[in-house]
């Protein structure tokens, strides 16, 4: 069964599956009446945000909960029955009351009595509800990491993950998409806590598109990991987790989108519980295009860079269009009160076509050489299919957090890409015998090209978590990890030096490469409390053995590496209470950043034979100690978190750009070790309730970097000789980032949202980077009494967000600009069709445990 024919049938049948389920869901409905209500208290005053919840006493299936609002009422939908109705509410005492139901209606006033003091109990579970409500805090901070909670971000509702990223403190998102943390690209994504085939193999902005907004529960920004997390990523992590309802019955929601430039989305989000079994299915897809404009232009001067040889223009046009299709289907088994099993499976398909243009003029600074143009024009195409398969248990061995998790990931994603290459040229170079450029003789003359790339990754993950408590305050967690990924790349080129010639291959561009990883990690880390002081102290121990082996059509010796790593990673956390929600913050871990598989095929693409990416098999791991001394507090209207940071990273790799022959127009781009990177700077995140009607969430990182060290390359000068160059790569500066949301409620049911985004310039001792900022727009309008959202966004509203940089080279200057989305917009219709929301019952003040990281029941190790 080819790749088509899957998409048809995962098509047809998980759109049409959407549909039975939606109509089933409105069979449960008519099966319920709409009850309504209020809560008061001795004084018949309303109660405002009490947590109401029926327990039917025949079938807890047919239980359910629900807030009031500000006024004290309430409503929601129940199957007639006898139910046990429990009240809470901050500073009242928990009221039972029985009622029976048997009709639709209001069943009037119930009524609570207030403590005569506050209290600092904790509240309790109510058993048998899995209780879930939105923060009103977007932004939460804790011990070892950040949680971001996208439910209202409007901006990016009907949106993807990408879109979600732009808005999410600490994060930024470049015009072509890649991803950096605090001004460092070296970000590692985690799905539910490990990697996964919903990313891909590059996890670049083609994968960041295909994982829809409204699938994502939270992201957690963890920019200092700790060492239960895997040590890669140098500038931290984002853990993307994914919903998974645990609401009772039969329950979902089911968003379309449409939007331009051309965009269509179709995704569903159902679930079903039923005694001890849960399932859920996740899943759509969609289409959209996109223009991405690229430009350069490059002055070439002679080795004491006073005389201008050459000036070329280069502008690049490519019109994307993409599909993209996926599928999680899981269940959950509660085999009794302490053992739980989940089985999940993932397909996901990326089909992508482009229609790119190249033009390039040359004006030569010589009455010998004529000016001179190329066209070159391309169409490609790629697709990706991606299985990922999950197992997992969790044992309890009480109920006082002495657990056991086990989990096996097994993963496969298939890559191909093919592009066909039309050149057509109005010159031919004349050479003498030694390869000097003696003149350029007008003459058309065309030149055909196709390269394909085929690459297949298959990964194996496997975990082991174990927690054991010690005491009230202290806990002990250890675990081990294996990951074994296996990488084949494929890649072929041919050429034709005109018309009606036969192919011939292009030697380098011909390759095979097998990349092997295997990891192997154990850590160990104590977490405890002493008065108001907390800490948790971590080491991690990774073994990594990888293996390269390359070669190609050229005949030049094969490349056989084989390399092995023994790192151990430690971690200090440490936290000091000056109140509720009021705390110091400091840390320090050691990372590791191994290259990507593809940074190290010597020659991996031909698409522009001007501008050619070639990896660098010798590129080694990076490391970086990274501290964070932060401050944090969070009141009932305001939240700040500013943050110092300090990261020094040794081997560091940088891509450079460099001529092997200065006598052309051909540039190569390679990642080296070039020394040593400091960075350091203030993170300032923070969210205030202005008013009712406007809230507002601001991110502000000022950073400071500075580089050093020293890379050589062979080249042939404009003489025609052979020499080695050195290059210094001394850079420092200083840089910002800001991002501004404002939330604005017009009523209950409509808001509407405005994100503006700045960067500043950023330069090195090659590259000047000029500065950059758009503006967002968002609006949402619930309709069909809460059942149904309306959005409408805009990204880029003054279409500015384009990237522009100067870049010093040993042989002259490139200006280079490029714009890879133009403003689009698209409107979004969320429908949720449910048995009832179960909401969480606000806290009362309770003694948090400086050490607790949220319950987070994802094993991230």
């Amino acid at each position: 069964m080819n790749q088509t024919e899957i998409i048809n049938i995962f098509t047809k049948r998980t759109l049409g599956l959407t549909f039975v389920l939606s109509a089933a869901a409105f069979a449960f409905g008519q099966e319920k009446a709409g009850i309504s209500g209020t809560i008061v208290n001795k004084s018949n005053q309303p109660v405002p945000y009490a947590s109401v919840t029926f327990s039917n006493k025949a079938n807890k299936l047919f239980s359910d909960a629900t807030l009031t609002d500000e006024k004290g009422q309430y409503k929601l939908d129940l199957t007639p029955g006898n139910y046990d109705i429990t009240i809470e509410a901050i500073d009242y005492k928990k009221s039972l009351i029985n009622k029976q139901i048997s009709a639709a209606g209001n069943i009037g006033a119930l009524s609570i009595e207030a403590e005569k003091s506050a209290t600092n109990v904790k509240t309790h579970d109510i058993e048998g509800i899995v209780l879930t409500a939105p923060t009103t805090k977007p932004y939460k901070v804790e011990l070892d990491k950040r949680t971001y909670d996208p439910s209202q971000d409007i901006v990016s509702k009907g949106g993807n993950l990408q879109d979600v990223l732009q808005n999410v403190p600490s994060v930024e998102v470049d015009t072509d998409g890649t991803v950096s943390m605090r001004g460092s690209s070296n970000v590692k994504f985690l799905i539910n806590g490990k990697p996964s085939a919903l990313l891909g193999i590059s996890e670049g902005s083609n994968a960041l598109q295909s994982i829809p907004a409204d699938q994502i529960e939270r992201i957690e920004v963890i920019t200092n990991p700790s060492s239960k997390f895997e040590a890669s990523g140098t500038s931290g992590i984002l853990n993307i987790i994914l919903k998974k309802s645990k609401k009772v019955g039969f329950n979902g929601s089911v968003v379309g989108t449409l939007g331009y430039q051309p965009k269509t989305n179709l995704n569903a989000n159902l679930s079903w519980r039923k005694n001890k079994l849960t399932w859920f299915l996740n899943g759509g897809g969609g289409y959209s295009e996109s223009t991405t404009t690229s430009r350069n232009s490059n002055i070439n001067y002679d080795q004491n860079k006073k005389f201008q040889l050459l000036r070329s223009d280069q502008e690049t046009k490519n019109k994307n269009y993409f599909k993209n299709y996926n599928a999680t289907v899981g269940l959950v088994y509660d085999l009794d009160d302490k053992n739980s099993f989940n089985l999940s499976g993932t397909v996901r398909t990326f089909d992508g076509e482009t229609d790119g243009t190249i033009n390039y003029n040359f004006l030569y600074n010589n009455p010998d050489f004529p000016n001179t143009y190329t066209l070159r024009t391309s169409d490609g195409n790629n697709n990706n299919l991606a299985f990922q398969g999950d197992f997992g248990w969790d044992h309890k061995f009480n109920d006082k957090g002495h657990n056991l998790s086990v989990s096996l990931s097994l993963q496969r994603n298939r890559s191909n890409n093919y592009t066909d290459i039309y050149q057509e040229s109005n010159f031919i170079t004349d050479l003498d015998t030694s390869g000097n450029i003696i003149g350029i003789t007008p003459k058309i003359n065309y030149e055909l090209s196709n390269n394909s790339q085929y690459s297949l990754t298959k990964s194996v993950i496997g975990k082991i978590d174990y927690e054991l408590p010690i005491g009230e305050n202290a806990k002990l967690e250890a675990g081990y990890r294996i990951d074994r990924n296996d990488n084949f790349y494929d890649n072929t080129a041919n050429r034709a030096l005109g018309l009606n010639i036969p192919f011939t291959p292009l030697g380098n561009f011909t390759n095979v490469t097998n990349y092997d990883e295997m990891f192997n990690a154990f850590y160990l880390q104590f977490r405890s409390k002493i008065g108001n002081l907390g800490y948790q102290l971590g080491l991690r121990d990774e073994l990594s053995n990888v293996k390269v082996d390359y070669r190609n059509l050229e005949g030049s010796k094969p490349i056989n590496e084989n390399k092995t790593y023994n790192n151990l990673f430690p971690s200090v956390f440490l936290s000091y209470d000056l109140g509720k929600d009021n705390q110091f913050l400091l840390n320090y871990s050691r990372r590791i950043d191994r290259p990507r598989s593809f940074f190290l095929v010597p020659y991996f693409s031909i698409t522009d034979n001007q501008n050619i990416f070639l990896g660098n098999v010798n590129l080694n791991p990076s490391y970086v100690d990274s501290f964070e001394f932060g401050y944090s507090i969070s009141k009932k209207k305001y939240t700040l978190n500013p943050t110092l940071f300090y990261r020094k990273t040794t081997g560091d790799d940088k891509t450079v750009a460099y001529q092997d022959d200065e006598r052309t127009n051909v540039y190569f781009t390679t990642p080296v070790n070039l020394g040593t990177n400091e960075q350091y700077g203030l993170d300032f995140n923070g969210t205030a309730d202005v008013f009712p009607w406007l809230k507002l969430m601001g991110n502000v990182s000022l950073f400071g970097y500075k580089t050093t060290g020293l890379y050589t390359y062979n080249t042939i000068d404009v003489t025609g000789a052979s020499i080695t160059r050195e290059r210094p790569y001394d850079g420092s500066g200083f840089s910002t980032r800001a991002r501004l949301n404002a939330t604005f409620k017009v009523d209950k049911t409509f808001s509407f949202q405005l994100q503006g985004f700045y960067r500043g310039p950023q330069n090195t001792a090659s590259q000047d980077r000029k500065a950059m900022y758009a503006l967002n727009m968002g609006a949402s309008k619930t309709i069909w009494k809460g059942d149904g959202t309306i959005a409408f966004n805009m990204q880029d509203i003054f279409n500015t967000r384009s990237m522009r940089s100067t870049n010093y080279l040993a042989t002259g200057v490139r200006d280079s600009y490029m714009q890879w989305q133009p403003r689009q917009f698209s409107v979004s219709l969320t429908y949720r069709f449910k048995q009832g929301e179960k909401v969480e019952q606000p806290k009362k003040k309770k003694d948090i445990n400086a050490n607790d990281t949220g319950g987070d029941e994802q094993s991230p190790m």
